[in-house]
């Protein structure tokens, strides 16, 4: 008989995007290093500081920039009530850290669970559940288009310097103020929005997957003081890098 739920824990090396579903609710989770997924439009980066909580059959696709260690766990859909939501990116909380790290002990799909296991994965859907009530507003829209795509891909190429707008826009044969209607139609937002954006998405990927120094990951992540890309984090994540990276080491 299937287990009525389960925790996938396992490390995994750098992968290119894949798309995958399954028939259990999965509550998608990165103990260490970092994932992006992309549903819906959407992208997100997924360090230990935050998760994502997918309906059964819902599809998804996942990247691996860095090596990662997964924790997930996979509900039967009969042992829990459906989703708030088929897709939920949201922050983690310490309770729902240490709930997933403990469920590790119940890793076989087809071992039915003793009470006090039962007992731990029903709590930590009950938290879940309500975690994914108060979906993250840290989202990078999806390109639909070939162009913009592949502007976004120089972009995050030269993100350590100073990319020049005009240089991509003629790299993707397009005039500067064709992209930038690309860039609000597509993403609503400008170009230096978006750049800001990923070099904060990359530097929370470098504060979950290293212990370099906070200041060598501003520079990487192309800002030229430290103070600068405190703000600027501190803007996106609500906490300053520190604090960030704190919340989720041990």
């Amino acid at each position: 008989m299937p287990a009525e739920a389960y925790c996938l824990a396992q490390q995994f090396d750098p992968a290119p995007p894949q798309e995958f579903r399954v028939a259990r609710h999965y509550l998608l989770y990165a103990s260490a290093g970092a994932m992006r997924l992309e549903a819906e439009g959407k992208r997100w980066s997924l360090p230990p500081a935050r998760a994502a909580l997918i309906a059964a059959d819902h599809p998804i696709t996942v990247s691996l920039p860095q090596p990662l260690t997964a924790c997930s766990v996979l509900f039967d859909p009969g042992f829990t009530e459906p989703p708030p939501a088929p897709l939920s990116v949201f922050e983690m909380t310490p309770l729902a850290r240490e709930l997933i790290l403990e469920c590790r002990a119940w890793d076989d799909a087809d071992a039915a669970l003793p009470p006090y296991a039962a007992q731990i994965f029903t709590t930590l859907a009950t938290v879940a559940w309500r975690l994914a009530r108060m979906p993250s507003p840290t989202a990078m829209p999806a390109p639909s288009s070939a162009a913009l795509t592949s502007a976004l891909e120089l972009t995050e190429a030269r993100i350590a310097d100073d990319p020049s707008f005009d240089a991509i826009a003629r790299e993707v044969a397009l005039t500067p103020r064709t992209l930038s209607r690309r860039f609000a139609e597509e993403l609503g937002m400008p170009w230096r929005m978006a750049l800001r954006r990923l070099r904060m998405i990359r530097a929370i990927e470098a504060l979950a997957g290293s212990d370099a120094q906070i200041a060598e990951i501003a520079y990487a992540v192309g800002y030229g003081s430290l103070s600068a890309f405190n703000t600027a984090f501190r803007d996106f994540t609500g906490q300053s890098p520190s604090d960030y990276r704190a919340s989720f080491r041990p």
